[in-house]
């Protein structure tokens, strides 16, 4: 089976090619642009095992400058992960790369796959598109995004859907719920904290940390993705991929400073515009046709995520 992947530097492409070339039966392209805010070195470091991989191939390229009608004419699956992440650094002028990234890019991929024989076309949403809710967030709520980022991962949801409609692209949407672990983007919280713990700096917190999230760990979230694949019972359908356990920011941190060893230096700063309080994922759709069930705990995660993170630094990368 021949598999596009683009995104394949990030943080979850990076895991997901990986656990699709597990199958000896699979050929994975990989497509990155090396935008975003996780610096160049750590993407090449995301990627290293897979550059030597007989059955992986990195294209480098910004998605608008690819033939895509000439990269899909024999492909059979399109996990479509490549993006232009983060709330916070949605708002005001950076807004036009968003739009770039998130929403014309996701375009003229669906297009493409009119002419191709594309058996499933993989979209990774966010639960930013559900915006301010109460208890547990079911796909059938009526998404209300708090920001531009939430707004073009929802816009890339409808394209999905009026493409699978019209033109019959077997189209499925996963939106992922705050997902950590190794190879977690630098600007991500958890990644922030470590970081800011192991050399004895201030944490930065958003809010007075009783924020909580539904925390998914990345080998949880690829082993969900990776289900999807050649599974028809999913063709059309939006099915939340969340994790084990929920905490609070404040939580989280005491975690980590048990697992360190260290005490934080807490600094508290205004709430950041454009995240709900809590997310809570209802996984019924997840379990009924993925039969997934998260396996890792909050605790050894961040464990595993500390262990990445002392390694990556010590490799002076930025």
């Amino acid at each position: 089976m021949k598999i596009i992947v683009t995104g394949a530097a990030g943080f979850i492409g990076s895991h997901l090619c990986e656990k699709l070339l597990e199958d000896e039966q699979n050929i994975v392209i990989g497509i990155d642009g090396f935008i975003g805010p996780t610096p160049s070195p750590l993407k090449v470091l995301n990627i290293g095992t897979l550059l030597s991989h007989p059955r992986f191939t990195l294209i480098a390229q910004d998605l608008s400058s690819i033939n895509l009608r000439e990269l899909l004419k024999d492909a059979d699956v399109v996990y479509h992960l490549a993006g232009m992440p983060g709330v916070r650094t949605s708002w005001g002028s950076e807004f036009e790369s968003y739009a770039v990234h998130n929403i014309s890019s996701t375009q003229q991929l669906l297009e493409a796959c009119k002419d191709a024989s594309i058996q499933q076309f993989i979209y990774a949403s966010t639960s930013s598109v559900y915006g301010e809710k109460d208890g547990k967030l079911s796909e059938t709520m009526e998404p209300a995004p708090l920001s531009p980022y939430g707004i073009t991962k929802l816009t890339g949801e409808h394209l999905c859907r009026v493409y699978h409609t019209t033109f019959h692209i077997p189209t499925v949407i996963l939106r992922y719920f705050t997902v950590y672990g190794p190879r977690q983007r630098t600007d991500m919280s958890f990644h922030r904290f470590i970081k800011q713990l192991l050399t004895k700096q201030p944490i930065t917190i958003f809010g007075d940390g009783t924020q909580s999230r539904d925390f998914t760990y990345i080998s949880d979230c690829v082993k969900a993705t990776a289900s999807v694949l050649g599974n028809t019972a999913v063709i059309g359908k939006t099915i939340n991929i969340g994790g084990k356990e929920r905490a609070s920011v404040n939580e989280v941190i005491e975690l980590l400073e048990t697992l360190t060893g260290t005490k934080a230096i807490r600094q508290y700063t205004a709430s950041a515009l454009g995240e709900p309080k809590h997310t809570w994922a209802d996984l019924s759709l997840a379990e009924q046709y993925l039969h997934y069930h998260p396996e890792v705990t909050l605790q050894e995660g961040l464990r595993r995520e500390i262990e990445y993170i002392r390694s990556a630094y010590a490799r002076d990368l930025p």
